[in-house]
Formats: structure tokens, C-alpha cells, sequence
């Protein structure tokens, strides 16, 4: 952006060792997966193993050998390591294979800012690749002078690396109120649902899990879906009718992925806000994926990390079209309230049990009541029905209405109370109601 570097191209060479030092390692098959996500074409994946990474190259030299081999070989304008590397790391190993080196969190940044779409999206890449880029200028200017102090004696090489340091630096600044533009407005906008009562449901997960295909099924949108990862950047808002309870908000947002860069959970914390804010999380899972348990703690690491992790949270396991056997079902614990909800939301199997699933959580303690409204308490029946609660209603013949309703305890008193309604002044029945209905 600030400087020149080697013109980066398709044909890639990918790089994984496994670290004996390292307690957490990347998958490498996800890595091949993120790569052709980002438009890459992997000519060839070299594997290899170290107790721990060289501090110059990160790679041994014999490794290092084979590396530039295979670039020779595939004449590749760029290899892809599937670790994190220091500037000075990827700087050296660019003059040892005269082609671009990028490393994890360069290939996800380079993956973000090809599907970001939104205003907001854009700036949010944009500030975690400035921050990614910031530490690596140096490179760009190693052909001119260095700063040697002394009058006369300063480099044109160090005055232009100021000069880029001070422009990115403006920039993250700009960016930054633009960013906090947008969660002030996020806050006012959550604030208004809040004095509402209309709760948050977001959808979370790992990347390619299927939430987008979810949010499609309970909200009747077309938001981009794609076998791919980070299919989805920018956040979604849709309005979701809860059978039973009323009107909720369904958010999906960005998926997750193993040791998710820092600079992206840093910058995506605006349209993070809505998964830790939420009233309910509703975590997507890759039910055919045989790592399923492993993914759902990377999941839960990132929650962690953005304070969302004591969120009341819906298990949905996704595509159980895939898996043999397994029907779509709801999973209840000891005290009967959903905790996992087995679906497809390809062929839409479940997606009912889903809505269920999702209302009882909402909700909490529901309750159905026979309740008689004197026509002066029409408001009442109102908001009753706003809240989709009405499951039934009858006139009788001295003008009374009999409703069916079905809805939070909570609600039904805080309803009553808003209208100043005595609950001693209406007529219940306890469950089972009326015959009549």
C-alpha cells in the first residue's frame, strides 16, 4: 500500500510444520482451505517438524531449500505459511525466495478484505490490516539509507518509513471514529429494542458451519451463502417472529475460526458487540464435521475473548442430512428446557423444532391461560396479539373475550402492570384450557 513489494500471484506454495513446542497447532487441511477461499492455487504443500521455529526463517535450511525449489519449480509468486511470523521473519525469507511470503493472519486479513461489502465491513478490515502492515514497513525501504543521526546525516529511506508510519497512523485514527460512530449507533439501536422487550438472538459459530443458511431459514432472506470460509463478514439484522413470545432480532455475524487474529477481533468488535450483548447465542455446529467438539471449543476460546461466553446459548448441530441415522430432535437436560437442537438447514428438516427450541429459551417459563378481557381492556388483547401470544379468542354472548394465550409469565404480569390491570380483575384458568378453544 505505502511501499513497493513483490507483485503477488494465484500459484502458491503452502508451508506447515508441526512445532513440538507449540500446545495448539493449525489444521493443516483447513489451511489448503482458507488458501483456495482466498483465490489461491497450491502447487505444492511441504510439510515438515521442529521442536522450535528458527529465529531468522522460521524454517531450517534444508527446509528452506526445498521451499525455494518448489518455487523454481512451479515458478509460484508467493508462499503461504500456515503460522505467524515476525516482520523480520517474513522479510528475510522474501530476499532468500524472491517472492512474497504471507503468513496465517496476512492470508485471513487478505481473505476479509475480498468478501467485505459493507461500509462498516470495510473499515473494520481496513484497521486490522493498517495494524498488521504498521509493524512491517521497514522492509519496503531497505534499498535507501538508514537514519544515522547527526546533522546532514539523516536517510531519505528513514524520513519516508516516518513519513508511512504517520500516514497509517492518521488513518487508524480516522478509522477509529468512524468505527465509534457506528457502535454508538449499534448502542442506540439496541437500547431502542431493549425499551422494547425485543431480544437479540445471534447466530455464532465456526466458519462454514452453515449460519448463513440457518438465518435464511428463519427469517425467509437471502443472505450470501457459500461453501467456503468466511463466507459472511458484514452483520445482518432480520426481524424473527418467535411463535408463542413474540417478535426477536436475528443477528448473524462473522465465523469463527481457530486462533482468529487479534487485530480482527479487535477491529470486528462493533459487530461483535451484538453476540455479547445478545439474549440468546444460538451456536451453529458442523454436525458431519469429525472434529465437531474440537471446533466448538475454538468457538467458545473467541467467545471468551469478546466476554460473551456466559450468554445463554442454543446448541443448533447443522446438516444432519449428512449423517446417517440422526433425525432432527431437541435435546433437553435435566430440567426439560432445550440445550441442542439437531437440524438441516439445507433441506430445512428441524428448522420447526429450531423456532421451539428457541421460543422456550426465550421465554423462559412459559404458561397457558384461559383469560377473559372485558371489552374496556382491549388494549390488552392488543398487545397480546402483538406479541403473538393469542392462540385462540371467543366473544361470548354478554361481550366478554375469552382468549387462549400462551406466553412468559414475566411478560403477562409486566403487560398487566403497563395497563394497570388488577390480575385479581380477569378471569384465569389454569392449563388445560377451555374445551371451547
Amino acid at each position: 500500500m505505502f511501499f513497493e513489494r513483490p507483485e503477488s500471484g494465484e500459484v502458491a506454495v503452502l508451508v506447515h510444520l508441526a512445532i513440538e513446542s507449540e500446545s495448539e497447532r493449525e489444521d493443516p487441511l483447513e489451511f489448503e482451505e482458507l488458501v483456495i477461499s482466498a483465490g489461491g492455487d497450491p502447487a505444492e504443500f511441504i510439510l515438515g517438524s521442529r521442536k522450535h521455529p528458527a529465529p531468522d526463517v522460521f524454517v531450517g535450511s534444508g527446509k528452506l531449500e526445498e521451499i525455494a525449489d518448489a518455487v523454481k519449480l512451479h515458478q509460484a509468486q508467493l508462499v503461504i505459511f500456515n503460522h505467524n511470523l515476525s516482520p523480520s521473519q517474513e522479510r528475510n525469507l522474501e530476499q532468500q525466495l524472491h517472492c512474497r511470503v504471507l503468513d496465517r493472519t496476512g492470508l485471513i486479513l487478505d481473505i476479509f478484505a475480498q468478501r467485505a461489502r459493507s461500509h462498516e465491513g470495510k473499515l473494520q478490515v481496513e484497521l486490522a490490516q493498517l495494524k498488521h502492515l504498521s509493524t512491517r514497513l521497514k522492509r519496503g525501504w531497505t534499498h535507501l539509507d538508514r537514519q544515522k543521526g547527526g546533522i546532514g546525516l539523516r536517510g531519505a529511506g528513514e524520513t519516508q518509513l516516518e513519513l508511512d508510519q504517520r500516514m497509517i497512523g492518521q488513518r487508524i485514527k480516522s478509522i477509529k471514529k468512524s468505527l465509534e460512530k457506528v457502535r454508538v449507533r449499534r448502542n442506540q439501536g439496541r437500547r431502542s429494542r431493549q425499551r422494547a422487550e425485543v431480544p437479540t438472538v445471534s447466530l455464532v459459530g465456526y466458519t462454514n458451519a452453515g449460519k448463513s443458511t440457518v438465518f435464511n431459514r428463519l427469517t425467509a432472506a437471502d443472505t450470501y451463502v457459500a461453501d467456503q470460509l468466511f463466507a459472511t463478514l458484514d452483520s445482518t439484522l432480520r426481524a424473527l417472529p418467535v411463535p408463542s413470545f413474540g417478535n426477536a432480532v436475528l443477528a448473524d455475524t462473522v465465523g469463527f475460526i481457530s486462533h482468529l487474529p487479534h487485530q480482527l477481533v479487535e477491529a470486528f468488535r462493533a459487530t461483535l458487540e451484538e453476540t455479547s450483548r445478545a439474549s440468546l447465542l444460538l451456536h451453529v455446529v458442523d454436525a458431519a464435521n469429525s472434529d465437531r467438539d474440537v471446533l466448538i471449543e475454538e468457538v467458545n476460546a473467541v467467545l471468551t475473548d469478546i466476554d460473551a461466553i456466559s450468554t445463554p446459548t442454543l446448541m443448533v448441530y447443522n446438516k444432519v442430512d449428512m449423517l446417517a441415522g440422526q433425525k432432527p430432535v431437541i435435546d433437553r437436560d435435566s430440567e426439560g428446557m432445550p440445550v441442542r437442537v439437531w437440524v438441516s438447514a439445507l433441506t430445512g428438516a428441524g428448522m420447526d423444532l429450531l423456532m421451539q427450541a428457541i421460543a422456550e429459551r426465550l421465554a423462559g417459563e412459559l404458561i397457558e391461560r384461559d383469560l377473559v378481557v372485558a371489552p374496556s381492556q382491549g388494549r390488552l388483547r392488543s398487545r397480546l396479539y402483538a406479541r403473538g401470544a393469542v392462540q385462540g379468542e371467543i366473544v361470548d354472548k354478554d361481550g366478554l373475550i375469552h382468549l387462549k394465550v400462551c406466553l412468559d409469565r414475566r411478560h403477562l404480569e409486566r403487560l398487566l402492570e403497563e395497563e394497570g390491570i388488577n390480575a385479581e380483575s380477569l378471569e384465569f384458568h389454569m392449563a388445560p384450557v377451555s374445551e371451547r378453544f
